[in-house]
């Protein structure tokens, strides 16, 4: 499985999943998700991959919205904010 980040806009990504089905993803990174999520100090792309890591830890591609804001994440996986650090360092 791989995951590709590519910028559409100045806050908007388009993330491809290739898996068994390849998905699209068009998610919303605002420069305060950058320091809520990445402290200040990560790219959006590094943040959006580690973002899929851990949602693809937690459900298949094919379950992934096609389009949303970053912090979304954490209303469906509470866990969410303190557990991208972790993926942030293990990349």
């Amino acid at each position: 499985m791989s995951i590709l980040v590519e910028p559409l806009s100045q806050n908007e990504w388009l993330v491809t999943v290739e898996a068994r089905t390849t998905t699209k993803h068009r998610v919303r990174v605002t420069p305060d998700d950058l320091r809520r999520f990445g402290g200040g100090d990560v790219s959006a792309e590094r943040l959006l991959e580690a973002s899929f890591r851990f949602l693809l830890e937690r459900e298949s591609n094919t379950s992934i919205l096609s389009s949303f804001d970053l912090p979304v994440i954490g209303r469906y996986f509470p866990e969410y904010e303190k557990e991208i650090r972790r993926y942030l360092t293990s990349q």
